[in-house]
């Protein structure tokens, strides 16, 4: 063999190289194949650590960690969680569907209803609106509001109503007519000879005077009149004017014929002050009075018009009966009778034997055999009455007198 000749390299010939390129390959197949085994032993014991806690706690996720994803699950089953998550979605967003509101039918009047004549200020027209409200069902009675809001019968320079009211009642001849007024007469009055100040004797005579000519212009025609009262106030002052006001309403409407209507207790506690929230016409607690202290909501005019609505109802009588209807030709029930009714009909006799079924009276039975005579017959006919029983009330024997022998044994 030459000198220079090189010699085949043997195992024990390798250099530390070539031994460390063959750790790392050991390694790294090493660390392939134990990196699934230690992210699957993590899932599960995260998800040991989470399943009781979860079902306490009623949540999924307990940390902020990142989810590991399951590699193992298919696509399919993860395509079909998103049509599920977005359907959730779409109900909760979704608005609910309502049914649609019925509509109440609307009750048509009769062309000869009675109207209601409604005169006065702005409580007036707020009464109008409740008693519209009130006979809205009875087709017999119309209410007519004729209120002018900041009216009154001391400023007839604004409004006249004594010049006024006359041609409404030419105009709508009612059968009634209701009026209330005064909630804007607390005020100085111009008279033909002087100024007369609020709540002097000068006042009151000339306003006394002015009401009862106002409720003569009803009361001549013979047309019946209610006159409302005044409710209380928010301000004391104004609620005192009310109460002494009312009193004059009062003695001058009853004195020609006319009906006060005492509204005081609808709109007042059980100690008379000014309430804003109360019971309504049902019972529930609503609020009647507006934030000035003076005006009524809704529900206080609904339950204002309630103590109009009885005394009216009993003036119309049946004419406002809600179940009143018109009988015409077009709506005449059906009463089943015969075209020809001659061809129907035979005459009988009253005094015909054959109208029972029998010719002669009883049937022609004898009446029954009695051996024995009741005991009225022998009150009746022998004077005999049938003697009590022992013990009785009316059992008036003497008792028998007892043995020696019997008293002996006691």
């Amino acid at each position: 063999m030459p000198a220079d000749a090189e010699l085949p390299m043997t195992k024990t010939d390798r250099t530390p190289i070539s031994w460390l390129a063959l750790a790392l390959a050991t390694a790294a197949l090493c660390l392939g194949a134990l990196a699934p085994v230690r992210v699957a032993e993590a899932q599960e014991q995260r998800y040991q650590r989470r399943s009781i806690l979860d079902f306490f706690l009623g949540r999924r996720y307990l940390d902020d960690e990142p989810q590991v994803p399951d590699v193992e699950q298919p696509r399919r089953q993860q395509r079909k969680r998103l049509p599920a998550q977005k359907a959730v979605i779409n109900t909760r967003t979704a608005s609910p569907v309502r049914p649609p509101v019925q509509e109440e039918p609307v009750v048509q009047k009769l062309g000869d209803a009675r109207k209601i004549l409604i005169v006065g200020d702005f409580l007036a027209s707020g009464l109008g609106d409740g008693l519209t409200a009130a006979f809205e069902t009875s087709p017999g009675v119309v209410v007519e509001a004729r209120g002018n809001i900041s009216s009154g019968l001391v400023r007839d320079d604004y409004y006249d109503w004594p010049e006024q009211l006359p041609k409404m009642i030419d105009e709508l001849k009612p059968a009634m007519v209701v009026v209330m007024i005064g909630a804007n007469d607390r005020q100085q009055m111009v008279t033909d000879s002087a100024k007369e100040k609020f709540r002097t004797d000068g006042w009151f005579a000339e306003y006394r005077r002015r009401v009862l000519s106002f409720g003569k212009e009803v009361t001549s025609r013979k047309i019946p009149l209610l006159w409302v009262g005044l409710p209380a106030f928010e301000s004391d002052q104004m609620t005192a004017d009310a109460v002494q006001m009312n009193q004059l309403y009062r003695n001058q409407v009853e004195s020609i014929g006319g009906e006060f209507v005492d509204i005081w207790d609808g709109f007042v506690d059980e100690n008379g002050t000014f309430i804003v929230t109360g019971s309504d016409v049902n019972g529930q607690q609503v609020r009647l009075r507006t934030s000035d202290g003076i005006n009524l909501t809704q529900a206080g005019r609904r339950k204002l018009a309630f103590y109009v609505e009885k005394p009216a109802r009993r003036i119309l009588g049946t004419q406002a009966s809600p179940d009143l209807v018109r009988l015409d030709e077009s709506n005449l029930p059906g009463l089943g009778l015969p075209t020809n009714p001659v061809e129907h009909t035979v005459p009988i006799s009253l005094s015909d034997p054959n109208l029972d079924g029998g010719a002669e009276l009883l049937g022609a039975r004898p009446p029954p055999v009695t051996l024995t005579k009741s005991p009225r017959d022998l009150l009746v006919e022998q004077g005999e009455m049938t003697p009590a029983p022992v013990g009785r009330v009316d059992d008036y024997h003497m008792p028998a007198a007892k043995t020696p022998a019997e008293v002996s044994v006691k």
